[in-house]
């Protein structure tokens, strides 16, 4: 039987029965179910729906996996503020020596300054204790003073003094250096007879420093003057000083 007439005879038994209800005719049992009908059209969407509850972490039951690769690196960031200076680091090691110098000019003695003096006693000037040996044998570098009896150093180094002074009658005699007695030298004459005073002494001297020969009017200052033998005051540089 085909679907339409088969629809068709259903809806009319349907309508048959309802009238026989109505006009108190016994009901017919029921027929079986007929046929599903063609599905209809689909509907209008509905409206949207509320907003659901956030849902709730799941706890990661995994086993994590290995390290992946590293990627490639990024461009370079934009440099930092400048920090503060650090301590200074301790001292590094000593260099390795320099190659050896050229060799220097050949030297000479006679450009290298010679300090060197003498001097005599003719009519020496009166300076209290201070012996002046007025009259110039030699006197390079014009280092001794004639008027003052006093040799001033102008090239640091060890310098050599001596002196030979005849006396009449007891004399002490010390060398001095600015003013300060280094060492002395005594004769004793009870016979008042012409006999030599004599000493030497090799000084550290600074440019500045003064050498002289004094008198110690205590013990004996009795220098002979007179034209029968001559009282002398020499002394000259050795080697000079550097550093």
């Amino acid at each position: 039987m085909q679907p339409g007439l088969w629809l068709a005879t259903s809806t009319l038994a349907a309508v048959l029965g309802m009238a026989l209800l109505e006009d108190g005719v016994c009901r017919a049992p029921d027929g079986k179910d007929g046929f599903p009908g063609v599905p209809g059209l689909n509907g209008r969407p509905g409206q949207k729906g509320d907003m659901g509850e956030p849902g709730k972490s799941a706890q990661r039951t995994g086993i994590q996996g290995i390290k992946g690769d590293a990627g490639e690196p990024g461009p370079p960031g934009i440099p930092g503020n400048r920090g503060y200076h650090g301590p200074h680091g301790p001292p590094g090691l000593p260099g390795q020596p320099g190659p050896k110098g050229n060799k220097g000019k050949l030297g000479t003695i006679l450009e290298q300054p010679r300090p060197a003096f003498s001097a005599s006693r003719r009519s020496p000037p009166s300076k209290g204790r201070t012996v002046v040996f007025d009259n110039i044998i030699t006197n390079q570098e014009s280092s001794y003073s004639p008027q003052t009896g006093e040799f001033t150093c102008r090239i640091p180094g060890l310098y050599y003094f001596a002196y030979q002074v005849v006396s009449s009658g007891d004399l002490c005699l010390s060398i001095t250096k600015n003013r300060e007695r280094v060492v002395s030298f005594c004769d004793y004459n009870s016979r008042n007879i012409l006999q030599v005073n004599s000493g030497s002494s090799v000084l550290s001297l600074a440019v500045g420093d003064q050498v002289s020969v004094s008198t110690d009017p205590a013990r004996g200052s009795m220098i002979y003057s007179g034209s029968e033998a001559d009282s002398v005051f020499s002394g000259f540089m050795l080697f000079p000083q550097t550093g």
